[in-house]
């Protein structure tokens, strides 16, 4: 009888811990980040039968797959700006000018894009990364 409420405990566990983490962010990484889109309706499920079995968990997997952006579908769609356009978003000092940026990610992907977003991650990149587009880095 021990044994046997040592298996159940260790399955509940693995099943809230499961859920506590957030299907979608388990199962699909690579989706982190996204804003919007369509949501993923095995995920949505996934999420919903966690809400059926443990209430709190399941909202809790919900709420972090939205905050993460793993509940969404990719779009499947990528686009490629030619090095020598970008130079022209790029001011003398090595600064990025946010709205030519937008306007010409919206010119080649028909997109626009959230750049005031606060929820977007700056990252700057390094001289070798800004080397390979013909860039130079600002001091």
């Amino acid at each position: 009888m021990r044994t046997q409420s040592r298996i159940i405990g260790s399955v509940l566990a693995v099943a809230l811990f499961t859920q506590l983490s957030a299907c979608g962010t388990l199962f699909f990484p690579d989706r982190r980040g996204q804003i919007d889109g369509r949501i993923d309706p095995v995920v949505a499920a996934l999420n919903a039968i966690g809400i059926l079995f443990y209430v709190i968990p399941g909202l809790i997997a919900f709420g972090i797959d939205f905050a993460t952006g793993a509940i969404y579908l990719p779009n499947g769609h990528s686009a490629q700006i030619d090095p020598q356009e970008l130079r022209k978003v790029v001011d003398a000092e090595g600064k990025i000018d946010h709205a030519r940026l937008k306007a010409l990610i919206e010119q080649h992907t028909g997109h626009s894009l959230p750049l005031d977003d606060p929820r977007l991650i700056h990252s700057s990149a390094s001289a070798e990364q800004l080397a390979a587009y013909g860039l130079r880095p600002a001091a």
